[in-house]
């Protein structure tokens, strides 16, 4: 096992990310004890390169051009519900028809038979999101669940500040964000501990509340395991099993059994093979909305407090604090205000990659580039998912302490949300308009009788 100082020297990391890297690696080499050879190095290459290595299929482009510079002997891949081969063979099936997750996912139950009952789905749907959208509940602080489960540091913990310090004081890396106590599962033990918290406390209520947001409940009912799922301490098979086996005991509904499959086999899995399917340089070339804003400030050093907007502020903030928000916050809040003010796709990558502490260079970009930003023209999702700040004032109670108005879309009140999604469809108007999806709202804009007011007053808005 080999600890590589200049990973983390290459990029601005968080610091609670780095810090949970280092933490698995050596909690993993102190339980191999003996078994392990365990290297502190600069470089990969200078550790590996001459020796007779054995290697499982790396998860990005880069290691796997290591990999094969070093003259590895590869084995297939592992941390996946389906295997590569099982994506090539649907992808070349589809010929020129559109390939889409949801086909992707409908065919694999077909094919495991995960909750299916012969050729039918158990319910007799696939899906159950159109029922797993309800809001928070009315004049509530959180969903009252207890406490999600948190690991207890340790000595190694301790240990890998105090490196993590150093590295820092001596310039030797820059990290953002703030560190400790330790949030996410770290060992094998750590991890199914999760796994099983998840299963008895908020698994009952993850489908109705998965797209709803609370002030005071940074947790809501998520089970934060794309963490222990992204470092290999969980199988996503054995999360799978383990919500459709209280789904069959009869202790969690249906509706949000089926929401964690599809997440895992479905979105996860699907992000995975869409990774390696859309080549090495799909994100260099991915801007179709032509977006080229630098991130500011306050997303860069994931600075809440000088952020007016309650969610966004809420938002940023609690990802400097942690290096985690949930699904519809990075989608609805932090995508969603990327996407209405043009940010670079390249850099917002970028950032969700370095910022949270489940981002992989395999992880973001169909997620950010693709369905979040837009920026491939459709490949990823068939229409941008932009919105104003209606939606956010309903699946939250963000807006009620917030100095702007989600039902403004002009003056000094006006929710920037609002009024940033009308100038957002202004912007990409040309490029939009052959979209069947986008003919509602590119309707709704042309019969905007300000629509050039609040063009200008976003241009030049200083306040958000």
């Amino acid at each position: 096992m080999v600890e590589a100082e200049a990973v983390l020297a290459r990029r601005p990391y968080h610091r609670a990310k780095a810090h949970l890297i280092l933490s698995a690696l050596r909690h993993r080499a102190a339980e191999l004890g003996d078994r392990v050879e365990f290297v502190k190095a600069q470089h990969y290459r200078v550790v590996l390169a001459g020796r007779e290595l054995e290697v499982i299929n790396p998860t990005s482009w880069g290691s796997r051009w290591l990999v094969q510079e070093l003259g590895a002997r590869v084995l297939p891949s592992r941390g996946f519900v389906t295997s590569e081969a099982d994506f090539a063979v649907w992808a070349e099936g589809r010929g020129s028809k559109r390939m889409l997750m949801d086909q992707y996912y409908r065919e694999r139950r077909t094919a495991t038979g995960i909750l299916m009952n012969g050729p039918d789905p158990e319910g007799g749907r696939f899906n159950f999101d159109h029922d797993n959208r309800q809001p928070p509940p009315k004049n509530a602080s959180s969903l009252g669940l207890p406490d999600a489960w948190r690991p207890v540091e340790d000595a190694i913990d301790a240990e890998v500040r105090r490196d993590l310090d150093a590295l820092e004081r001596s310039g030797r890396a820059r990290f953002i964000g703030t560190d400790g106590p330790r949030q996410f599962a770290a060992t094998r033990a750590e991890a199914l501990a999760a796994l099983a918290d998840f299963i008895d406390t908020r698994l009952v209520d993850f489908g109705p509340f998965e797209d709803a947001s609370l002030l005071g409940d940074s947790d809501m009912s998520h089970s934060r395991l794309s963490v222990p799922l992204n470092l290999g301490l969980l199988h996503p098979q054995e999360v799978i099993d383990a919500v459709v086996a209280a789904y069959n005991r009869g202790d969690a509904p249906l509706q949000s059994v089926e929401a964690v499959v599809r997440q895992i086999m479905g979105w996860r899995d699907w992000v995975w093979h869409l990774y390696w399917h859309l080549g090495e340089d799909y994100v260099e070339r991915s801007n179709y909305l032509d977006a080229r804003e630098p991130l500011p400030r306050e997303f860069v050093e994931l600075d809440g407090t000088r952020v007016r907007a309650r969610c966004l502020s809420h938002v940023l903030s609690e990802v400097g604090r942690t290096g985690w928000a949930h699904h519809i916050q990075r989608l609805m809040v932090l995508g969603n205000w990327s996407l209405q003010r043009g940010y670079n796709p390249q850099e917002l990558n970028e950032w969700f990659t370095n910022a949270f502490v489940d981002g992989a260079p395999w992880v973001m970009p169909a997620n950010v580039v693709g369905m979040s930003q837009h920026a491939d023209g459709g490949l990823v999702a068939t229409k941008p998912y932009a919105s104003g700040g209606a939606y956010i004032n309903t699946m939250s109670d963000f807006c009620g302490s917030c100095p702007f108005n989600p039902k403004k879309r002009l003056g000094e009140d006006s929710c920037p949300f609002t009024a940033g999604y009308w100038a957002f469809l202004d912007r990409v108007e040309p490029r939009l308009r052959g979209n069947n999806r986008m003919a509602r709202p590119l309707a709704g804009l042309r019969r905007l009788s300000d629509r050039e007011a609040v063009v200008d007053q976003e241009r030049t808005r200083d306040s958000w």
